[in-house]
């Protein structure tokens, strides 16, 4: 069966403190980017990757894949307005039925096997959204005033998100919502149930400096 992975990199620099956009950022002497392509194609050989980008980084990364050696072929296409525009453009150029994964560029932690564990699952079930439980308290504040939650019930959810073709594509045809935080609330809003499977604590998001530090601290201690 046919293997997609729309990696979404069209974050900008802003909370890391960077002119450069947080995806070329280098990690234990990679770009961010490389660490999540890498991972995918480690997961499987035969995979088909959709790069989203902004733009005017199209030919950086070109660049970037050649001087590092990253011979895998990968097809490019322009961000949107909002992830769900970004995600759309990518998913349009599936073109055969198989299974999709949709993934942050700036994940970079993700493994193997959990690339692995998400596909097997969307086979099995449609679907696989990876979420992790909650360790912090949580509170939540409505019109001035605020209460506990139960975390027990709550999850954070994390990317790769997969689905098969049939899915993801037809939800992918309905009106922008505000909503819609990632590919699970759409395919939802499509009418469709999305299946939970377990994450993983390290697949952590590089979105500030202190996330960068504890993903080098992470891999210096498994490389």
């Amino acid at each position: 069966m046919m293997k997609y992975a729309v990696i979404v990199a069209g974050g900008n620099g802003t909370r890391m403190g960077s002119s450069l956009p947080k995806q070329y950022l280098h990690l234990h002497d990679q770009p961010i980017l490389l660490h999540t392509l890498k991972a995918f194609v480690a997961a499987y050989e035969d995979i088909q990757i959709i790069l989203v980008l902004p733009e005017s980084y199209v030919d950086y990364t070109r660049s970037m894949l050649e001087e590092n050696n990253f011979l895998n072929p990968i097809q490019f296409t322009i961000g949107g307005e909002t992830r769900f525009h970004s995600v759309k453009n990518g998913l349009q150029l599936i073109k055969e039925e198989g299974v999709v994964f949709v993934h942050d560029a700036v994940r970079c932690l993700v493994t193997p096997v959990l690339i692995q564990r998400c596909y097997q699952q969307a086979i099995d079930k449609g679907s696989a959204i990876p979420v992790t439980n909650m360790k912090d308290s949580v509170r939540m504040i409505d019109k001035g005033k605020h209460h506990a939650l139960d975390r027990s019930l709550l999850k954070l959810v994390q990317t790769p998100q997969a689905f098969q073709t049939q899915i993801i594509l037809p939800a992918f045809q309905i009106s922008y919502h505000e909503s819609f935080t990632d590919e699970a609330t759409v395919v939802e809003a499509s009418g469709k149930e999305v299946y939970l499977i377990d994450g993983e604590e390290t697949n952590i998001k590089i979105t500030s400096p202190v996330d960068l530090l504890i993903a080098e601290s992470y891999l210096n201690r498994i490389l």
